[in-house]
C-alpha cells in the first residue's frame, strides 16, 4: 500500500490532517470538563416567497435585522423579479454551501475526523500490533507531542481502518456512528449542531426557486447519508472530496469497495473543479467560512450579473466556538482580506445570528 500521508490530507482545509488531530487532542481532552453552550431559542420553518413588505419582514426569523441580513434579502429579491434586468431564471439560480464551519460546526475538528479516528480504535481488536504502537497510545492519550512524533503512522491507521468494507458497510457505520456520537463539549447528537440561521437562509432559497448544493472538503461519501434529512438537500447535490473505490465481487456479489486515498480532493481551488464538473454551471451564490473556501467565493463573485458571496465568522465563544486568523483549521485569513477588498457580505455569528442551534430534541 502506498503511503497514507500524502493522500490523507485534506477535509475542510486539512492541508495536513496530523497538524490538526495533533491541535485538536488537547482540545478533545479539555471537553470533558465544560459544560454545553448551545443556544436553545428558534425552530426551523419554512419560509415564504419574498414577495410583499410582510413577508420580507417574516423571513429569516433567527437573522437579526442588518447589513448582511438585508442583503441576503435584496440579493434573492433583484434575482427573482420577472422583467427587472437583475432577474435570473430559475434553472440558473445555483447556491452552493460549503458545509463544516458553514452548515455545522466543525471544532474540535471535522466531524467526520472524528468518525475515522472512532473508525480506527473499533478496528483496533482486528489489528494487535496497534496495541503496542506509540502512535495509537498516543492518540488514546491526547497526546498532542507524541502524536506529533509519530503522525505518519497515525495517518496510516487511519487509512486501513476506513477502507477495506463495502460503500454499503462504510454507509451503515455512518449511520450506526451518527445515531449514537454525540459532541464531547455540546453533549448533542452532531446533526443536531446544525445552524438554525442557515436552515431558514436554505428554506428561502428553495421557495425562491434556487438549486442548492454542498461542495465541501469533506467526502461526499460521509454527507451523503445524512444531508437529505438534516438539510433537505438530496444526496446527489452534494460536491466532496472522492474516496478511491474498486469494483469487485465479493462474497458472491458486485460491490465497490474502498481503499486508501482520495481520487479527487475538494478543497480550496479543488471547489471550483468540483462545481464545473458536477453542477456544470458558474453559481450565483456561495457561502463558505474559510480560506478552503476562497476560490469558490471567487469563482462565484466573477460570474456576470448579479451574485453573492458571503463568508460565516466564528466570533461566537459562548454560543459556538471564536477562530479565524490564527486557527489551526479553518482559518479565515485570505478571505477575509478578500472579502472586504471585494466586498462580499461576512456574516458575524455573534451580532447577525439571534440564536445558533436549533432546540434541542426531547
Amino acid at each position: 500500500m502506498r503511503s497514507a500521508e500524502p493522500q490523507m490530507h485534506s477535509f475542510k482545509g486539512l492541508n495536513a490532517l496530523a497538524r490538526v488531530v495533533i491541535s485538536a487532542c488537547l482540545a478533545l481532552a479539555a471537553c470533558a470538563d465544560h459544560g454545553s453552550t448551545t443556544s436553545t431559542s428558534g425552530a426551523a420553518s419554512t419560509q415564504p416567497v419574498l414577495a410583499t413588505s410582510q413577508s420580507k419582514a417574516a423571513a429569516l426569523p433567527s437573522w437579526q435585522d442588518g447589513p448582511a441580513r438585508n442583503a441576503i434579502l435584496k440579493f434573492i429579491t433583484d434575482v427573482t423579479r420577472e422583467g427587472s434586468a437583475t432577474y435570473v431564471p430559475p434553472e440558473a439560480r445555483i447556491a452552493v454551501f460549503d458545509n463544516d464551519g458553514t452548515l455545522w460546526s466543525e471544532q474540535p475538528m471535522p466531524f467526520q475526523l472524528l468518525f475515522m479516528i472512532d473508525r480506527l480504535k473499533a478496528a483496533a481488536p482486528q489489528h494487535p500490533e496497534w496495541q503496542t504502537s506509540p502512535a495509537y497510545r498516543a492518540l488514546l492519550a491526547h497526546d498532542a507531542a507524541a502524536i506529533a512524533q509519530n503522525r505518519k503512522a497515525l495517518l496510516q491507521m487511519l487509512a486501513v481502518a476506513n477502507s477495506g468494507m463495502s460503500t454499503d458497510e462504510y454507509d451503515r457505520s455512518i449511520r450506526d456512528w451518527l445515531a449514537t456520537a454525540k459532541h464531547p463539549k455540546l453533549q448533542r447528537p452532531y446533526t443536531e449542531l446544525v445552524y438554525q440561521p442557515q436552515l431558514e437562509l436554505l428554506d428561502l432559497l428553495r421557495s425562491n426557486g434556487f438549486q442548492i448544493w454542498i461542495v465541501s472538503g469533506g467526502t461526499a461519501e460521509f454527507m451523503r447519508v445524512w444531508v437529505e434529512k438534516a438539510y433537505g438537500i438530496p444526496p446527489e447535490r452534494v460536491v466532496g472530496t472522492e474516496e478511491k473505490l474498486k469494483y469487485m465481487i465479493r462474497d458472491g456479489k458486485p460491490a465497490l469497495v474502498r481503499e486508501p486515498g482520495f481520487d479527487f480532493i475538494d478543497d480550496g481551488p479543488g471547489k471550483p473543479v468540483g462545481i464545473f464538473h458536477a453542477i456544470g454551471r458558474r453559481p450565483i451564490m456561495a457561502v463558505g467560512n474559510s480560506d478552503g473556501d476562497r476560490e469558490m467565493l471567487e469563482y462565484t463573485a466573477s460570474g456576470p450579473g448579479e451574485t453573492l458571496a458571503m463568508l460565516v465568522h466564528h466570533d461566537d465563544a459562548d454560543r459556538e466556538f471564536a477562530y479565524d486568523r490564527q486557527s489551526a483549521l479553518a482559518k479565515l485569513d485570505k478571505a477575509w482580506d478578500e472579502a472586504v477588498a471585494q466586498k462580499w457580505i461576512v456574516v458575524s455569528m455573534k451580532i447577525d445570528w439571534k440564536t445558533v442551534y436549533p432546540v434541542p430534541k426531547p
